[in-house]
């Protein structure tokens, strides 16, 4: 859920990401963020219920970022119906690959407990890293100090942020755009020397240019790699900025 000075907002409903980077561009408050109320929770696994579905199995944000899988849990208490909340741990492409490998397992006839197990683990195999425009919208949500902000904006020094146990870390200060990629595409290079990444996405904030272009740059590194350009969504817009690009990919 998004709060913009005259109102809220629900992602891809009420908000699609053209809409919210104009908003964005306007608005003289930076957006804030929440996660869904308890009582729209238990409203939708009522529905669920009565729809005569067994089971449900929920994917959340990160809880690092938000506290929706806290909410969830409370509102599984408040309903008979089997609800499995799980902390992706991450954000974008991993929760994807989470939704994808999952509906394969069910397809399988594996039950839900090996599913849930099955997607508990990729948590731990996902990878985020990113390169914020500026850290500017990063100091308005709250999430860097003004001085750090200052100082970036100063000496020019640019940040690299990657998850690490579900949270946002600042990793890595450097003077130039060219070595932020550089850093990050070292990242994926490492996993793929230890294990087996078969794709991996190349996500971005209003940015699809420049991801572009970095697309194009790990192709003839990588050429069995399948990669792919992804918006990644507003709600973590709102703190990344726009003009974030960065990399995401699952190591098996």
């Amino acid at each position: 859920m998004l709060f913009f000075s005259d109102g809220s907002y629900k992602e891809s409903i009420d908000l699609i990401q053209e809409e919210f980077y104009e908003k964005l561009h306007i608005s003289k408050v930076s957006p804030k963020t929440t996660q869904p109320a308890i009582g729209d929770m238990f409203s939708l696994y009522e529905k669920l219920q009565l729809e005569g579905h067994d089971f449900a199995i929920a994917l959340h944000l990160s809880s690092g970022l938000l506290g929706t899988v806290e909410c969830a849990q409370a509102a599984c208490e408040m309903t008979d119906f089997k609800v499995y909340p799980i902390d992706s741990k991450i954000c974008s492409f991993p929760m994807v690959k989470m939704i994808e490998i999952g509906n394969e397992l069910f397809a399988d006839g594996k039950d839900v407990e090996e599913v849930v197990s099955s997607i508990n683990e990729i948590t731990s195999k996902s990878k985020l890293s990113f390169i914020p425009a500026s850290l500017n919208q990063l100091q308005k949500s709250g999430r860097v100090s003004g001085t750090q902000n200052f100082l970036s904006n100063f000496v020019d020094i640019k940040v690299i942020i990657s998850f690490e146990n579900g949270k946002p870390l600042m990793k890595e200060k450097i003077r130039s755009n060219k070595r932020e990629k550089i850093n990050v595409t070292s990242l994926l290079r490492a996993d793929m020397d230890n294990g087996n990444v078969p794709e991996v996405a190349v996500f971005n904030c209003n940015n699809a240019p420049d991801a572009e272009i970095w697309k194009k740059e790990l192709l003839p590194e990588f050429p069995t790699l399948k990669v792919q350009v992804v918006p990644l969504s507003i709600c973590v817009g709102v703190h990344a900025g726009e003009g974030t690009t960065g990399l995401s990919w699952v190591t098996y």
